[in-house]
């Protein structure tokens, strides 16, 4: 790098942001109970959602020029 400041994936110490224990992980984030509780109390299976297409909003009339036959 050239900014002289090396980024490695090594695990580091941390403090869970929910329980506030120390962990040791590649990222900052919950530890590894947290994670599981939240996966099975918030955690949900993938599903696909029909969404209605979408049509642009018409604000402005076309003047006379551009509706002009050739």
């Amino acid at each position: 790098m050239e900014d002289g400041l090396p980024i490695t994936l090594a695990p580091t110490s941390s403090t869970c942001p929910r329980c506030q224990a120390l962990h040791n992980g590649r990222f900052y984030g919950p530890c590894e109970q947290c994670r599981q509780q939240l996966q099975e109390t918030m955690g949900a299976a993938a599903r696909h959602i029909e969404v209605a297409e979408y049509v642009p909003k018409m604000n402005v009339t076309p003047n006379a020029v551009a509706t002009k036959d050739d």
